[in-house]
């Protein structure tokens, strides 16, 4: 799914802890959020889960999305 739009992450944007930490979620709030994925512009070699990008949600872009997901019980 890399490189369709950018996908829209529940994290909030901000440094990593200096630790190693599985899947790092960031700060606990921040005005800014998490775009990753890479989307259809990209060089390919852009195209990466690891690649992210700050974003506002406030208004609307071609180049974004979000992937619904559900954990089953």
């Amino acid at each position: 799914m890399h490189g369709n739009v950018w996908e829209w992450c529940q994290d909030w944007y901000g440094d990593y802890d200096l630790q190693v930490v599985s899947d790092p979620t960031g700060p606990a709030q921040s005005f800014w959020r998490v775009l990753r994925g890479g989307a259809f512009y990209d060089q390919p070699k852009d195209v990466r889960a690891a690649g992210r990008v700050v974003a506002t949600s406030v208004g609307r872009d071609f180049f974004a999305g979000f992937r619904v997901a559900r954990t089953y019980p």
